[in-house]
């Protein structure tokens, strides 16, 4: 991506109500069978459109056909029992019922490269695709099988690079892997964490990111989110050994938020996506308020490698509120174009 201060988003965007439940996580759908098939490419039409009219230059589906990040790429594999559930906590916050892994886990086929192949066709933007990380996938499942976090963590970094390599060759320019499970887990994001993102990678060609967030806009991360204090230095703990991997870009939550901006010091040298838009919140920021968070992060991101986007996704936020935002950031982002430019 050519552009200075190129914006994108972090993930997904709001479903229309004809298809999904709004302001809903994990929605169950609203269409069966060829309805439901069509539903979801014109959801993902309609997603494209308020993306390519708020003028962002990287484009991505909003996660129109997936019901949710993790789940969705996970339902489509061999060894998990989605019949077979158990109550589990999820990133040390909230409880959840999950699928249980009972054999070894593979993928028969491509879960998400025809979604890719049409949003290609759709659009002459650069694309981006988001996968849930292996760290993130482990941490929302029950494991019956591996009873190691690590082994089952190895085992879909294998079955992630299949799937990003075929996303690659359909077209998709930047492939995302969404890990805010690495804002919990430290010990075990450098032991091994960093090391299945990078096996997740291997091989590939394409732009490749890690969005590290915390999380939806939902009540278990706001109230959890009150108990990190005055500063949140959870960055701090995995940026080292994230600035020294293969990883090319790293997303993160910035605005509204209490993360000291001198922690992308540590990042230094990186593409970063600096969050600039607040999902948990419905008020709509100005212009300058998102050009004030990009301001912020110039001081520690080289201009050529900063490329503003949302803290995290907006499946949870109404539709006209995602839409202001999405706006306002493409619009905070030009007045600080225009200052770095001098115009």
């Amino acid at each position: 991506m050519k552009k200075l201060l190129p914006t994108s988003t972090a993930g997904s965007l709001p479903k229309p109500s004809w298809l999904a439940q709004p302001e809903t996580l994990w929605s169950p759908w609203k269409l069966e069978g060829d309805e439901l098939i069509d539903g979801k490419q014109d959801a993902l039409r309609l997603s494209l459109q308020e993306q390519e009219h708020a003028g962002l230059d990287i484009v991505g589906d909003g996660e129109q056909s997936r019901q949710h990040f993790v789940t969705t790429f996970i339902e489509h594999l061999e060894g998990v029992d989605f019949e077979n559930r158990e109550t589990v906590r999820i990133r040390d916050r909230y409880d959840a019922s999950v699928p249980t892994v009972v054999g070894a886990v593979s993928r028969k086929k491509p879960v998400f490269v025809e979604d890719a192949k049409f949003l290609r066709k759709q659009t002459d933007r650069p694309i981006k695709w988001a996968l849930p990380g292996p760290m993130t996938m482990i941490d929302t499942l029950s494991d019956k099988h591996y009873k190691s976090r690590e082994k089952l963590a190895w085992e879909f970094a294998k079955i992630l690079n299949q799937e990003a390599k075929e996303l690659e060759a359909a077209g998709v320019d930047i492939i995302q892997f969404d890990e805010p499970a690495f804002n919990v887990f430290f010990d075990e994001v450098n032991d091994w964490g960093i090391a299945t993102l990078e096996k997740a990678i291997e091989g590939l060609k394409c732009e490749t990111a890690v969005h590290i967030c915390y999380g939806y806009g939902i009540k278990a991360n706001t109230e959890w989110k009150k108990t990190l204090g005055s500063e949140w230095r959870q960055y701090e703990q995995i940026f080292p050994k994230l600035q020294q991997s293969n990883i090319d870009m790293i997303s993160l939550e910035c605005h509204n938020s209490h993360v000291p901006m001198e922690l992308l010091e540590l990042i230094r040298g990186k593409k970063v996506m600096v969050g600039a838009i607040d999902v948990a919140s419905n008020t709509i920021e100005t212009p300058e308020e998102v050009a004030n968070t990009l301001r912020k992060a110039l001081q520690f991101v080289d201009a050529e490698n900063l490329c503003p986007c949302t803290n995290c996704g907006m499946t949870p936020l109404p539709r006209h509120i995602a839409r202001g935002k999405l706006q306002a950031l493409t619009a905070g982002a030009e007045i600080v174009r225009r200052e770095l430019l001098g115009k």
